[in-house]
């Protein structure tokens, strides 16, 4: 068994984190306290590469393996979770639909300008009715010799509404299979189409500086051959979709849980009380003791999750269990690297402020904490 990584993982890992610390950091609070999208980093994460970090060099990816893309987004998320969800959200779920399910065409027309960063991609799962029971889609779309008539509305889509942003792929209700289940269909629907309206930006909590908004379809026509994969299969992709892009949160949660240990760590050596440092102090200590550790078991999942999937072994249960395990120790992380600070973690003006409020949705995203614990339980048996 051999933990160490190779050396082109270990050059990805070093050139994200000098890129964070370089080009992301510095301007984060900034980021967080106008909301402002920053085109300009991500459109640099494409030139760099960063953006099709998975995905085969044929379709202008950089070739590079699954962990190395998770390694990649660790970094980005510990300078700034805001850029580390537009990176997460683009590759995990706006292209790599395209490449498991897509056709040559679809492969070749979209992938290259999604991969090599000149456009972004969203992918529309979520609704008011329709968020967990994500099989409950209420949106619809019926054939004809004109195309797809689609008509719904999707909620918390990231990346959809940018100046970059290509279009979106949804899940829609195209009928009713021979059990009486819903047949669930995934459809390519470019920003530009009639009947499709990109509404404003929410105000959040945290990742104020990602793209995140309502989409509404209303008569919304598209080709026929905008359907992805085969007709009906859209359940089983997303949900195969969730499994990788479940493991990218992880790595997300990861870097942001270890972005509140870096902070924490350095204010406990620098802030005096009693006449000496407080990390000195045993209270102090087990808690950075205590965030380190789990933040390292949460990291040695991730990777575990990650080998599975490069393996093509089946990793559900490694995925929800390193999503779940995460996102709770970020949590956890955030928490009291508030605490350590005291009053002054209350501030804005301290980075771990930041963190605590970004940290909750990673519990929420791509799947709650209570339906990992459930795809775990099944995994069990029960």
């Amino acid at each position: 068994m051999d933990f160490s990584l190779n050396d082109e993982q270990q050059a990805i890992r070093e050139t994200s984190r000098d890129f964070a610390e370089q080009v992301i950091k510095p301007v984060a609070a900034e980021l967080d306290e106008t909301g402002r999208f920053p085109i300009e980093i991500i459109q640099q994460m494409g030139q760099l590469g960063m953006l099709g970090l998975p995905f085969p060099e044929e379709y202008g990816g950089a070739g590079a393996d699954f962990l190395s893309y998770c390694l990649a987004l660790e970094e980005i998320s510990r300078a700034d979770v805001s850029v580390g969800i537009t990176m997460e959200a683009h590759t995990s779920l706006g292209a790599t639909p395209f490449f498991l399910f897509g056709n040559q065409q679809q492969k070749e027309e979209l992938l290259p300008r999604l991969t090599r960063g000149e456009q972004l991609w969203a992918f529309g799962l979520t609704e008011s009715e329709a968020g967990s029971d994500s099989g409950s889609t209420q949106t619809r779309a019926t054939l004809s010799d004109d195309g797809w008539c689609i008509n719904g509305a999707k909620v918390f889509i990231t990346n959809a509404g940018t100046e970059m942003s290509g279009g979106v792929t949804i899940t829609a209700r195209t009928g009713t299979q021979s059990n009486g289940r819903p047949e669930i269909t995934n459809l390519i629907v470019p920003k530009g189409t009639s009947g499709y309206s990109i509404g404003q930006p929410y105000k959040k909590m945290g990742w104020k500086a990602s793209d995140t908004r309502p989409l509404t379809f209303e008569d919304c026509l598209i080709p026929q051959e905008n359907q992805l994969g085969q007709r009906g299969d859209g359940l089983k992709q997303f949900l195969r979709i969730l499994d990788s892009g479940r493991v990218a949160i992880a790595a997300l949660s990861v870097g942001l849980a270890q972005a509140c240990l870096d902070e924490a760590l350095s204010y406990a050596q620098q802030r005096k009380q009693f006449g000496q440092p407080i990390s000195r102090f045993q209270a102090i200590q087990f808690k950075l003791a205590d965030m380190d550790t789990e933040i390292e078991l949460a990291r040695l999942m991730y990777y575990k999750a990650a080998w599975l999937h490069m393996q093509g072994r089946s990793y559900t249960r490694e995925a929800s269990m390193a999503k779940l395990v995460a996102s709770e120790t970020a949590k956890r992380a955030a928490d009291q690297a508030v605490q350590i600070h005291g009053g002054y973690g209350f501030m804005d003006e301290y980075p771990v402020s930041r963190y605590w409020r970004s940290v909750k949705i990673n519990e929420i995203g791509e799947g709650t904490s209570e339906i990992q614990r459930i795809v775990i339980a099944k995994q069990l048996g029960c």
